[in-house]
């Protein structure tokens, strides 16, 4: 029986599928999930006098775009965008994806070009501390707080170096590693939504739609990134009254 006290019939009817979902999302409710049906997230069928019949399979789809929105903040276009692309490749032969949306280049902001990848030079963690100029006290500081990260290897990057200086040059303000915990957990955030928009690029069947996944990474980095910049610039304005 439903909550509503009738059969279930050869599916589950939408109180069913709000008792399996509320123990992971205690928050849906009925009104989200036939909001979820009208923006094409769920197509469940429909019996002869128009009750929803849901399968597991749209109970999965569901928990999916709870998911996606709970956990990466993901908006729902980029959410049915992921669907359609699993839906296709698991029907066969997709669609290339659509073209990418260029924003016009604004100075003092990043390109895409900042973030492509450059011949990374390896350093020990003595040649870390050497090259930068710290102790190793500071440098476990830096790790402590997320801010350097060795590679798989144990090696750093150059980019470790760049960090480390920036901190310390933040450290000259009185802002110490501890105060930059922010900065990591937000761009920890920044880049699970950038991953979670192109993997499907990448596991695209068509071989050019996964060759076009470096740009949109490039791309989507750059306006993240712009964004970010505006936005401080924009808050700035209150504290310096211009």
């Amino acid at each position: 029986m439903t909550a509503a006290g009738k059969p279930e019939r050869d599916g589950l009817s939408i109180g069913a599928v709000l008792e399996r979902l509320r123990p992971q999302f205690p928050d849906v409710t009925i009104s989200k999930i036939r909001f979820l049906e009208s923006e094409g997230l769920v197509t469940p069928a429909r019996t002869p006098s128009g009750y929803r019949q849901f399968t597991a399979a749209d109970v999965e789809r569901l928990r999916f775009v709870l998911s996606a929105q709970r956990d990466h903040y993901l908006p729902l276009k980029v959410i049915k965008e992921q669907l359609d692309a699993a839906d296709q490749e698991a029907a066969g032969p997709a669609r290339p994806p659509r073209a990418l949306v260029s924003v016009p280049a604004v100075p003092g902001l990043p390109t895409p070009a900042a973030f492509a990848e450059h011949p990374e030079i390896r350093m020990t963690r003595e040649d870390l501390l050497a090259e930068v100029g710290i102790e190793p006290a500071t440098l476990a500081e830096l790790e402590q707080y997320g801010l350097i990260r060795p590679g798989p290897a144990g090696f750093y990057d150059s980019l470790a170096a760049t960090v480390a200086r920036t901190v310390l040059a933040l450290g000259e303000y009185g802002i110490e590693p501890r105060h930059l915990r922010a900065f990591r957990a937000s761009a920890d955030r920044e880049v699970g939504l950038l991953e979670q928009i192109v993997t499907p690029l990448y596991r695209h069947p068509d071989r050019a739609a996964r060759g076009r996944a470096d740009e949109v990474v490039l791309e989507l980095a750059a306006l993240c990134v712009s964004l970010h910049t505006l936005l401080v610039k924009a808050g700035l304005r209150g504290v310096t009254g211009r």
